[in-house]
């Protein structure tokens, strides 16, 4: 499973560099969805270590976490389109980069699938 992430994870930074660094594009601004990648798992963890799961019914502190991911989610696809539209990037690097960013948070989504489904989860568990 951890292989089948890590080269998932690769596979959404390589659509993302090639959005930015083919010649025909050649604009950086992409990778400012890099800050995105690594704010949206931080609300669920946060929650997750706040929260006691032995309650059977949802939280307000879980569902706020999801709501927070939900929009960093959210920008991280609306910024390229934003860069497209204001010409800053071609159309062709946003395809690019909205294709990584699709394979990279089903990779952050399947992580937490895979890792955080037991009771005991740890980050020395992998």
């Amino acid at each position: 499973a951890l292989i089948s992430l890590s080269f998932g994870g690769a596979v959404g930074l390589m659509f993302l560099m090639l959005g930015c660094a083919l010649p025909q594009y050649n604009q950086y601004w992409p990778l400012f969805v890099l800050f995105f990648y690594i704010l949206s798992p931080i609300p669920y963890c946060i929650a997750r270590r706040l929260v006691d799961d032995t309650d059977a019914t949802s939280n307000a502190c879980k569902e706020l976490a999801i709501f927070l991911t939900t929009g960093i989610v959210v920008s991280a696809f609306g910024l390229p389109i934003v860069f497209a539209r204001a010409e800053l990037i071609y159309w062709g690097a946003c395809a690019l980069v909205l294709t990584g960013n699709t394979v990279i948070f089903a990779t952050i989504l399947g992580f937490f699938l895979v890792f955080g489904s037991n009771d005991d989860f740890s980050w020395q568990q992998w």
